[in-house]
């Protein structure tokens, strides 16, 4: 059977180099006798994985020595909770923009522990822009500044970062996509099933004073200190999650690493946006041409009837997860770092056809 050109929003795709090692070694991992489901995570030969993900991600995103790097349980949803829980102290805020429904959830879970401010929003557009830097409104007692970096939903992305605040970005869907300073940032986490590997681990790169501001009476494993201190081992990970998360993060450097990513991207994106802007308005683009993300990309057709006969051609067609979330409707094309050019250009191709012959 052919490989299906998988546009799913995640879990998405992933490198076909690193499911065919995986295969290759799911029954006896590095003449172990044993698959890597089957480590102790105790033992030398996952210690050995764990430790080198942990290194490459410092190396690829040259994440500086003052940052912790934690792989955790629960997927970014859990970390709607930790944030406040560890670093929501009395007397201060939690300064949320809105940029689409992820956003939004992370503010309801800060709201249930703590005070929350919104800093800025782009509801009024139907999440459609990204607002200005210049626009968020601040106070002297923020504890810190949260934003969601890309928007799968709407299909929107930040492309200039707030700096001068303690900055906690949710990057579960672009992060290792594009070029990007770590030491702008005090907090990034994203859940791997986009653009890191399979769902079961997500990662957390801390700034390692934060950790003074958790108070004594957060449970231990929902402590930030607690994983940092332990290398994420304090209980048993998601140990086939982090291999593959390994395996994900050897393929990106053999590709050239983060700029290399970077240019393909971008090459795959415009592929699709220009089959967009080119259909005379057949199809358009739900996010504002500023806001454009690089990873997800949104669009309608004239007619709901038009819709269903598109996705319908489509998936006989071998493509997979065109349709958009059900609060948006329409067409989502997600193209993260594994999807290949060759998909987007069959994508390009299927949707002038479309265009020409409705």
């Amino acid at each position: 059977m052919e490989r299906a050109y998988n546009f799913n929003a995640g879990p998405s795709a992933l490198p076909l180099e690193v499911l065919e090692k995986a295969q290759a070694e799911l029954i006896n991992f590095r003449n172990s006798g044993m698959s890597v489901m089957e480590l102790s995570h105790r033992s030398k030969e996952y210690d050995q994985v764990h430790e080198e993900a942990q290194q490459l991600l410092r190396e690829l995103l040259q994440i500086p020595d003052n940052y912790d790097v934690m792989f955790l349980q629960g997927g970014a949803s859990l970390q709607f909770s930790m944030i406040p829980m560890n670093l929501l102290g009395k007397g201060q805020t939690g300064n949320y923009v809105l940029t689409g429904s992820w956003s939004e959830k992370a503010l309801k879970e800060a709201q249930l522990l703590g005070e929350t401010i919104i800093g800025a929003s782009a509801k009024d557009s139907n999440y459609s822009t990204i607002p200005d830097v210049k626009d968020i409104q601040t106070s002297p007692t923020d504890a810190y500044l949260h934003i969601t970096s890309n928007n799968t939903i709407y299909g929107t992305q930040w492309k200039e970062f707030p700096k001068g605040f303690d900055l906690i970005a949710d990057m579960s869907s672009d992060i290792l996509s594009r070029p990007l300073n770590v030491s702008d940032f005090a907090m990034i986490y994203a859940g791997a099933q986009k653009n890191l590997g399979p769902s079961g681990v997500t990662v957390v790169i801390m700034r390692k004073d934060l950790h003074d501001r958790t108070p004594e009476n957060t449970p231990t494993m929902l402590r930030y200190d607690t994983q940092a201190n332990s290398s994420s081992l304090y209980n048993t990970p998601p140990t086939f999650a982090i291999y593959m998360l390994n395996n994900v993060l050897n393929w990106v450097k053999e590709q050239g690493g983060i700029e290399a990513i970077t240019s393909k991207n971008e090459a795959k994106a415009k592929l699709i946006y220009d089959a967009i802007d080119e259909s005379e308005g057949f199809y358009k683009g739900h996010a504002d041409k500023a806001s454009r993300s690089l990873m997800n990309i949104t669009f309608t057709l004239p007619s709901e009837e038009l819709t269903k006969k598109f996705l319908t051609e489509a998936k006989k067609e071998g493509f997979i997860g065109l349709g958009g979330h059900r609060s948006v409707g329409g067409c989502r094309a997600s193209t993260y770092n594994a999807v290949p050019v060759e998909a987007c250009e069959a994508l390009r191709q299927f949707m002038v056809e479309f265009k020409n012959n409705n």
